[in-house]
């Protein structure tokens, strides 16, 4: 049988080939690739005497740090399964997600103590508790320190029944509604989807070492990779595994909630290579901070000019993001207007907007640059990919039927004990299984498509269909709108109207007949929003992503409260 796939066995044979090089960044930590492997050494064996068996799950429950990729790859070389968890569950969501993934053991920074305390008697399938000392309290007596788990073992561990590709990842997503679901990914299937590097399909741990090599020789330069996001989202933990595999070095941020400024340092500071970013959440602070830092160096210029135009080319602001050669996006609307203005600051970067879910990856991406300016939501279709009607035909191009995104090949397995969810996101199609995850869009003439949005938030009003994604677009647009959520509430004429959460660029004001003027101008007149409600932030989770059940409950309690001055106020 051909050999697949496994990042454990990659990233070992990383660690071979260039054992001195850097694996990890943050803040004043740098880790050798050879302690990178000896620290996942060190907890793989520990998990191993602590009685873990093949494929058990362990919950990786951490902020953004060196211990989230190390204990991803003590549990793969271990042969078990690395769960992610989101930080930001409390007690009910926390036992829900470790319960339905069958984890029996927990990883945990030191600031989650008192909410593991809290549900740790409830938990009664976790054996092993691995407390990461982050300065906020000691290791309770009930856990078991990181830095002796994790102590540096220089000889490599392999569990009794040894690695494969078939060995799981289960990346937990929250989707749009519902509970968290467990996506199973096997590594050969996941290595291939996320696959940069053109490495066969066979695994060929020769091949990997032979162009670790070649990457150094002569002093050429490995990646720096930095995920913007949480390792928790599976955006993040991708992409970081991406820049493991080509051999580079993977750069975390220390502070705990975005902070658009130390990201700009970070990538002047390590001159970062590839940044992963979810879309405008996340492009447009970044932006507007450069944009901002333009304008005072100008004005300074101004003021003293004497200084000459060439001090202000050479500095053009306090950050310099020139060595960004591309900068990734996936799971959110990223905005043609916020990638040219990040190109005027990143002029050599390719800026890749990746049409990709926790469910499936391969769908579409779109690639914008300098010289090759790109449109939102407008997607290459990926080569595996398919627009197909109810019945699961393939649409043809150009016959403006809107139809829902299809991939196959390197897919997942399905939801993790959900075999009723399985079969429905993972149909059999004349034949062959694919994935689909809920994206609706149209396939254009030329063969690209035209992303409408996920089904599961779409809006019905009076029989029609109204895609969230679609009129966002359209809002954002508004120079005046820093951000826009599109929620569905109940209506005793149309069964649903369509509403939008609007979050206004700071120190300027946003009229909701003025937004709903805007988007009959550019949409059906249908699409346009009843109700405009002006928010100080839409909120949205540290993934980019939009708590859509959340912000149609808070539409719908501000709408009681008022509902007539709302209408007539934002000129519905």
């Amino acid at each position: 049988m051909p050999q697949a796939w496994n990042f454990a066995d990659v990233w070992e044979a990383v660690a071979q080939a260039a054992p001195d090089a850097l694996a990890q960044l943050h803040g004043t930590q740098r880790v050798s690739w050879a302690s990178f492997d000896a620290r996942a050494n060190g907890l793989a064996r520990h998990l191993l005497q602590s009685g873990l068996g093949r494929q058990d799950k362990v919950a990786l429950y951490l902020y953004n740090g060196p211990e989230y990729l190390q204990s991803a790859f003590g549990c793969m070389k271990a042969g078990l399964v690395p769960v992610n968890t989101n930080y930001r569950y409390q007690q009910d969501e926390l036992h829900y997600l470790w319960d339905n993934a069958d984890a029996v053991a927990v990883i945990f920074h030191g600031a989650f103590t008192g909410l593991v305390e809290a549900v740790r008697a409830r938990c009664h399938k976790v054996c092993l508790w691995i407390h990461v000392d982050d300065g906020t309290g000691p290791c309770p007596a009930w856990a078991v320190p990181w830095e002796s788990a994790a102590a540096a073992h220089d000889a490599r561990v392999i569990a009794p029944w040894g690695r494969s590709g078939d060995d799981l990842i289960l990346v937990y997503t929250g989707g749009t509604t519902g509970r968290p679901r467990g996506v199973m990914w096997r590594q050969h299937d996941l290595y291939m989807a996320s696959n940069t590097t053109g490495d066969p399909e066979v695994a060929d741990l020769d091949h990997v070492r032979s162009r670790i090599a070649a990457m150094h020789a002569g002093g050429g330069a490995a990646p720096v990779g930095l995920p913007a996001a949480p390792l928790m989202h599976g955006t993040a933990y991708v992409f970081a595994s991406t820049v493991l595999n080509r051999g580079g070095a993977v750069m975390t941020l220390t502070r705990r909630q975005f902070d658009v400024e130390e990201l700009l340092a970070a990538i002047q500071a390590q001159r970062v290579t590839d940044l992963c970013i979810v879309g405008d959440a996340f492009c447009r602070p970044m932006v507007d901070a450069l944009d901002a830092a333009l304008k005072h160096g100008v004005d300074a210029l101004d003021a003293a000019p004497e200084n000459g135009v060439d001090a202000l080319d050479a500095s053009p602001g306090p950050w310099d993001i020139s060595s960004l050669k591309a900068v990734s996006s996936s799971g959110m609307m990223w905005s043609a207007a916020n990638k040219d203005r990040l190109l005027r600051h990143a002029p050599r970067a390719l800026l890749i907007d990746f049409l990709n879910s926790s469910e499936a990856s391969g769908m579409g991406r779109a690639i914008a640059s300098k010289d090759r300016p790109g449109a939102s939501a407008r997607f290459k279709l990926g080569q595996n990919a398919m627009v197909i009607d109810d019945e699961g035909q393939p649409i043809a191009p150009g016959s403006d039927q809107v139809g829902r995104i299809a991939v196959r090949g390197n897919i997942p397995l399905g939801y993790y004990g959900d075999p009723e969810k399985t079969m429905a996101t993972f149909p059999v199609i004349n034949q062959v299984r694919h994935a689909i995850p809920g994206d609706f869009a149209r396939i254009e003439s030329d063969g690209s498509i035209t992303l409408l949005g996920r089904g599961s938030v779409s809006i019905n009003t009076g029989g029609e269909k109204v895609f969230p994604e679609e009129v966002e677009e359209c809002i954002k647009l508004l120079p005046e709108v820093k951000d826009a959520v599109v929620v569905g509430v109940p209506d005793e004429r149309y069964g649903e109207t369509v509403a939008a959460v609007v979050e206004p660029v700071r120190g300027q004001a946003v009229v909701g007949a003025a937004v709903t003027a805007h988007v009959r101008t550019h949409l059906a007149r249908h699409k346009a929003p009843r109700h405009v409600m002006v928010v100080e932030s839409v909120g949205r989770g540290p993934n980019g992503k939009a708590d859509y059940a959340a912000l149609k409950a808070r539409v719908a309690d501000w709408l009681r409260e008022a509902p007539s001055a709302a209408q007539h106020k934002q000129g519905a």
